[in-house]
């Protein structure tokens, strides 16, 4: 926070009473879960922090609602230095007859897409017509197994070319569809949502940020994370179909082999937990976590800095350095240790196939392609490697700009949220 900010912010005394922004609230587990939807901050609270949310939303003052709270739990709570805390995630529209600032509400993708327009999204009977339509798939291939393709059905054309750019774009259009899924799931139930680029390790990726799903019945939240899933995987049941109805020696045929393939390929990928992919969401969830990803980091972090201490036994443990893991219930310390173990093990594995296969296959790749732009080549041979150059070149352009762009967001935010900047 600014000097300036805080000098802006009015005092907060007993008899001050506070109008709150427009909060959604919902129990989860011993806390509640308070946040607003238009700014997409929310923060866990305990049943005390949710009764004093909604006391001052009722006009109470602060002395009056510090003693409500007194009486109904029997504890003190400063409930000036609470208020404060809540103007500061911006959740405090006016404190006694002075507005505070409001915090910039991050711009939504599709904007004018009202739940109303996309609530079907949400009907029972979606879940059940993609099991239906997914199972009628595997029925399909278990009678039929020679219809699942195998790898050289991507190379359906002659010209590496044509295949190169076709399956780019097929692969970026099914990606799109994907995370537009999310998008009108969580539309649906009432959160905004943003799809924009970024990166995961060396994966250039397309994310949907639904924070506010949260807020949401725990079917809806499930829903919105898997329902990406459950597009690519009716995509690629719908195909089967028409694999099993149409001639091996067809057009068609080679094509939907293809875009079958094209659609499968993501699943492995999201079972990367490690680097934060749907089926991470559905874990994060089921196991109770607030944040799986950072907790597991933390502990990953406490475990290498002992492993250090341990190898230099002179070495002093430096003031605060204790398992940050201990402070989380129980049920999330499990969670959240086992989690640190895959986090650890995943991104290794992944940095190391990258190191070993990715990044030698793509120098050579564009290095070659490079070449086939000598004089003396044909002009097939200078069509397929432009269209390696062009596609190839500008996804990993496209990576490092999306890396620089995350670093500088995330450097700024650091910048924002340090005292006396």
């Amino acid at each position: 926070m600014t000097d300036t900010a805080a000098e802006a912010q009015p005092r907060v005394g007993p008899a001050s009473r506070v109008a709150l922004h427009e909060l959604s609230m919902r129990r989860d587990r011993d806390e509640w879960i308070v946040g607003r939807m238009a700014t997409r901050t929310f923060v866990a609270l305990p049943s005390a922090g949710a009764r004093a949310v909604r006391l001052l939303g009722e006009g109470l003052s602060v002395a009056r609602t510090q003693e409500r709270l007194c009486a109904d739990t029997g504890e003190e709570f400063d409930i000036a230095d609470f208020v404060a805390d809540l103007a500061a995630l911006g959740f405090v529209a006016r404190i006694d007859d002075r507005p505070l600032p409001d915090p910039t509400s991050p711009r939504a993708s599709l904007p004018w897409l009202r739940p109303r327009h996309v609530r079907f999204a949400l009907h029972p009977v979606f879940p059940v017509a993609v099991a239906v339509l997914l199972a009628v798939a595997v029925v399909i291939l278990l009678l039929r197994p020679g219809l699942l393709p195998g790898y050289r059905a991507l190379l359906w054309s002659p010209h590496g070319s044509v295949v190169l750019l076709s399956g780019a774009a097929a692969g970026w259009t099914l990606l799109l569809a994907h995370e537009l899924a999310h998008l009108v799931t969580a539309r649906a139930a009432g959160v905004p949502g943003r799809m924009r680029l970024g990166t995961r390790l060396q994966f250039l990726v397309m994310q949907t940020d639904i924070s506010g799903i949260e807020l949401a019945p725990r079917r809806h939240r499930l829903t919105a994370y898997l329902s990406g899933i459950a597009l690519n995987l009716s995509v690629a049941s719908a195909l089967v179909l028409v694999l099993a109805v149409t001639d091996p020696a067809s057009t068609v045929h080679r094509l939907s082999a293809a875009a079958l393939l094209l659609a499968l390929m993501p699943m492995p990928f999201q079972l990367m937990v490690f680097t934060r992919t749907d089926v991470y969401f559905v874990l994060q969830d089921l196991t109770g976590c607030r944040d799986l990803y950072g907790d597991g980091l933390a502990y990953a972090r406490y475990r290498y800095r002992r492993a250090l201490r341990a190898l230099r036994p002179g070495a002093r443990t430096a003031a605060g350095e204790g398992d940050p893991s201990a402070r989380l219930p129980r049920h999330e310390r499990r969670a959240v240790r086992v989690y640190s173990v895959v986090l650890v093990v995943g991104t290794a594995a992944c940095l190391a196939f990258m190191a070993a296969v990715t990044l030698p296959l793509d120098i050579a790749l564009l290095a070659r392609a490079v070449r086939g732009l000598a004089p003396g080549n044909t002009p097939a041979g200078y069509a397929d490697s432009a269209a390696v150059l062009v596609t190839l070149g500008g996804v990993n352009v496209l990576w490092l700009v999306t890396k620089w762009r995350d670093h500088r967001s995330r450097r700024r935010a650091k910048e924002v949220a340090r005292p006396g900047t």
